[in-house]
């Protein structure tokens, strides 16, 4: 059906006095003596629009008041006592009733009951303004990496191979239980692809291989992890930003790190006032200087061994102890963040044995070029490295990790023709989406989380 979008109507300020019809569900409504309002709202903005229904022109509109409805409203667009638009109704339409028990009432109502009902807790106010932010968002990384000519590349969701190495992958099969086979590799040699299938955690070395072709490439899309981690930061499901830069070192991934994050959320700024300022007073106050601050100053930049350093002479008692060789928790990356530098910081060098096997070896022997990004309010939200490039090496850590060089054999192949230096990072999506937004749990900034013991 012809329509005009609620956002439409409310940026064209030249349908004043123009008659608009315009299709939504109803928020709220009020009944009064002589004139009754509807508040609308179509998705496309987060401001409802009011519907004004003067009684005296006998509009049938009863059942267009119930909360939940969809309906069709034709009238003429005025301005509103506060200066905005409203409409006034000459006719009024149900597209679709809605019963008295629609479970999304006027009352405030908790995200963790919202998480109840994915399929309808998009039309709250607050999922509104999420999954804009989140499709803006979306939108500002592509934006960045074509106009830098990356190559955008959507590598396979099922993979022979673990990127992180940790085996944290979930199987694909079409086997499903059985008794009929002997051992474990009967069972696979009889699968669908003939040997043992999971969902990528990554699609890190399979961009490797674009990166060898095209020189810069990027991949965003879904990346599974079958870690029991029930934690309002980890999803079975998540999405995934993972650039890939041929001719690069450590120091043009930091680089390219630090310019998209100021540039998306500079671009987020601009382009979500409305959902930034419903964030800023309803779940983070204060959250737009926030961001403003973040993206005013260049970050910082430590390396590990001097990170540890400062954490042990912090005299603050953390819960984790600090020892030169532990994996960073998260109140020693918002200690560093927060306390030390007051702003963003890039953390380099980690000691090997807690970084993945492929990140580029330093002439130490014992740390490796890997670089984690550090916000305040958060700890790391970008995770990345220089690659090896020298193929003994990287059989070597390999080896070292017991590895079954069978599965990687393109992947250590582009360190036989042509290899070059390169690197990149990985950014969980959502992860980025909390922190714009001063949301606290991953479950709410995805359409459907995925998460232990939960799939709808």
């Amino acid at each position: 059906m012809k329509h005009t979008d609620i956002k439409e109507v409310f940026g064209s300020p030249e349908l004043i006095g123009s008659e608009v019809t315009v299709c939504g569900w109803v928020r709220t409504a009020r009944n009064s003596k002589n004139v009754a309002f509807i508040e609308l709202n179509d998705g496309t903005t987060l401001k409802h629009l009011q519907i004004v229904i003067d009684k005296a022109m006998e509009i049938d509109y009863e059942d267009a008041l119930r909360l939940g409805t969809s309906i069709c409203v034709t009238g003429k667009a005025v301005e509103s006592r506060q200066g905005s638009v409203e409409i006034n109704a000459e006719s009024i339409s149900v597209i679709g009733s809605c019963p008295l028990e629609y479970p999304l009432q006027k009352k405030r109502h908790t995200l963790e009951f919202l998480r109840t009902m994915p399929h309808l807790r998009g039309r709250t106010n607050t999922f509104n303004a999420v999954f804009r932010v989140r499709s803006v968002l979306a939108e500002a990384i592509h934006t960045y990496f074509q106009n830098k000519n990356y190559v955008y590349v959507n590598t396979p969701l099922i993979t022979g191979s673990d990127c992180e190495g940790a085996g944290e992958m979930f199987q694909v099969t079409t086997n499903g239980y059985t008794t009929k086979f002997d051992n474990e590799e009967d069972y696979y040699s009889n699968d669908f692809f003939g040997r043992r299938a999971g969902l990528s955690v990554s699609g890190q070395l399979e961009g490797e291989v674009a990166a060898m072709a095209f020189g810069k490439i990027y991949t965003f899309g879904p990346s599974f992890r079958a870690e029991n981690s029930n934690t309002p930061k980890h999803l079975a499901e998540f999405w995934h930003v993972e650039p890939e830069i041929a001719f690069a070192e450590l120091p043009e991934v930091i680089e390219t790190a630090e310019d998209m994050i100021k540039t998306v959320i500079r671009t987020l700024l601009d382009k979500c006032p409305d959902e930034m300022k419903f964030f800023d007073a309803h779940f983070e106050n204060g959250i737009i200087d926030r961001l403003e601050e973040l993206i005013s100053h260049n970050f910082g930049i430590v390396t590990y061994t001097e990170a540890i350093k400062l954490l042990k002479e912090s005299g603050e008692n953390f819960q984790y102890p600090v020892e030169w060789g532990c994996d960073l928790q998260t109140e020693h990356e918002r200690y560093i963040a927060e306390k030390v530098f007051k702003k963003a910081v890039f953390v380099t060098d980690y000691p090997k044995e807690i970084k993945s096997f492929y990140m580029k070896q330093n002439p130490d022997g014992k740390t490796v070029a890997a670089v984690d990004l550090l916000v305040p309010g958060v700890g790391e939200i970008i995770g990345g490295s220089e690659r090896e490039a020298n193929y003994d090496k990287l059989v070597a850590a390999m080896k070292d990790r017991n590895m079954n060089l069978d599965l990687y054999s393109d992947y250590l192949d582009l360190r036989k023709y042509g290899s070059v230096p390169h690197g990149g990072f990985g950014l969980g999506f959502e992860r980025l989406i909390m922190y714009v937004t001063g949301v606290s749990n991953i479950r709410d900034v995805i359409l459907y989380p995925r998460t232990v013991g939960n799939v709808r």
